[in-house]
């Protein structure tokens, strides 16, 4: 029990710090995207939602390039006692990277799909730009972001390619539970990778059920608006 605790507890450690930051990152890119006007959002779109496309081995190697010992950032983050190959916070740098384009598509389209009448009204009224954010259109778009948070902690969770090249497979500090079933299957316990599996997919199989039923519902709204 002792082997399948410990790697599902640093796997929910990992999704819950990615799912955060991709949260901040993404909802502050989809706001920016959204309100940009111009064919070099959809550029910038693109160049963000790689990750989704991209091989998670491509990942990790442009995450070693970039944070590497020998890379361009990691020479200057080690004077700062910042390490982030072969430890849980590079794991969670490359969950982050992976999960930050589902959030990204799903506040993008929740804040295109606020009605501007609403904002204009609100800044007629001499309301704030922040004030605005907060009280008009972020809750407007909000069952759109938490259905790409939902999204991002799911994909978070079963990350593994570009983990295992950044985090390595360190039982008790890196071996996520992703990570964990491919080292039971390689070692040739079946039984304790089938207990891994179908934890894993459980729990994936409730939050995607979370984020339809949330996607759904900001969908039947957006057309009792129009």
């Amino acid at each position: 029990m002792q082997g399948v605790l410990v790697p599902l507890l640093l796997s929910l450690k990992v999704a819950l710090w990615a799912t955060a930051l991709s949260t901040l990152g993404g909802v502050a890119l989809a706001y920016a995207l959204a309100r940009w006007r111009g064919g070099w959002a959809n550029l910038v779109d693109s160049v963000l939602t790689l990750p989704m496309v991209l091989p998670p081995t491509v990942i990790g190697y442009y995450l070693l390039v970039l944070f590497g010992r020998r890379g361009w950032l990691g020479p200057w983050l080690a004077q700062w006692g910042i390490e982030l190959v072969f430890t849980w916070q590079g794991a969670v740098v490359a969950a982050s990277v992976v999960a930050l384009p589902l959030v990204l598509k799903s506040a993008r389209a929740a804040f295109e799909e606020v009605d501007q009448r609403l904002v204009g009204a609100a800044r007629v009224l001499g309301i704030s730009g922040p004030a605005v954010f907060f009280r008009i259109t972020l809750p407007l778009a909000a069952r759109g972001i938490m259905a790409g948070v939902l999204l991002a902690f799911a994909r978070s969770l079963g990350e593994f390619g570009a983990t295992l090249m950044i985090a390595g497979s360190i039982p008790g500090r890196t071996q996520t539970l992703s990570i964990a079933i491919y080292e039971a299957v390689q070692a040739g316990d079946d039984q304790q990778a089938l207990f891994l599996v179908a934890v894993t997919s459980v729990t994936c199989v409730l939050v995607l059920w979370l984020a339809s039923w949330l996607t759904a519902g900001q969908q039947q709204r957006t057309g009792h608006r129009a």
